[in-house]
């Protein structure tokens, strides 16, 4: 894959994921009331809340706030680079991008001002604004970084493993809809959010960066001169025959 194609391929899984955030948002500051199934994935998961649940939504949640998330970036950054010198830069465009994310995200929910669900349904303490979901957006963030990671890294089993990161991002989200702090539509409006600025930051790096930086990928396809064919290695150095 050219850079250009990767360039291409980020901006328009961004531009889409922006879209939908975009009617989405649009959507929510229209309609004070919950939106979709809102109200009944709220309802579901007030009505099944064993204890043992509640603690592994805790803890699961409890993974996608506070420095976790940051020291997953710097992780991302050390997994991508090669060299001490790719890792070191690599490691700062990560907490770049989470950190200017976390500044996009708590603006629009300042912008949007949606309320949370009703308190009495909470089983975990929450603060600020309902959408997008601050929990969700950080980890999806994180997530999305460790997964682009792993593929510029291109180890074996690099397919299970980042399903295995994106199962983590995902079910950070959900068990916010779980513990009753956030809407579901305050969850999908987070992994838009995360998608859109993954897809604006891998943009701006496959401009910036140098061709070798980024592994599998070159400035242009790799295609032989038009009207020669490829030079035959075991020919070289043979003489014509007398």
């Amino acid at each position: 894959m050219t850079r250009g194609d990767l360039r291409d391929l980020a901006g328009s899984i961004g531009l889409g994921a922006w879209t939908a955030f975009g009617v989405l948002s649009m959507l929510v500051i229209g309609d004070e009331k919950p939106l979709y199934g809102d109200g009944y994935l709220l309802s579901w998961s007030v009505g099944h809340r064993p204890d043992v649940a509640v603690d592994l939504a805790g803890g699961l949640t409890a993974s996608g706030t506070g420095g976790i998330p940051y020291v997953l970036a710097v992780l991302a950054g050390i997994i991508a680079g090669r060299t001490l010198r790719q890792r070191s830069v690599a490691a700062a465009l990560c907490l770049v991008c989470l950190g200017a994310g976390q500044a996009a995200r708590y603006g629009v929910m300042a912008l949007v001002a949606r309320p949370r669900p009703p308190r009495t349904d909470w089983a975990t303490h929450a603060s600020g604004w309902a959408f997008p979901s601050g929990h969700t957006t950080t980890a999806a963030f994180t997530a999305g970084l460790l997964v682009i990671a792993v593929y510029v890294r291109a180890p074996r089993g690099r397919n299970l493993l980042a399903l295995v990161i994106g199962c983590w991002g995902a079910l950070v989200g959900l068990t916010r809809v779980y513990l009753g702090v956030h809407w579901f539509t305050d969850v999908v409006g987070g992994w838009l959010l995360a998608i859109g600025w993954l897809g604006l930051c891998l943009c701006a790096v496959t401009w910036w960066l140098p061709e070798g930086f980024i592994s599998g990928t070159t400035d242009t396809d790799p295609k032989p001169t038009e009207g020669h064919a490829p030079q035959d290695p075991g020919r070289r150095g043979r003489s014509r025959p007398a």
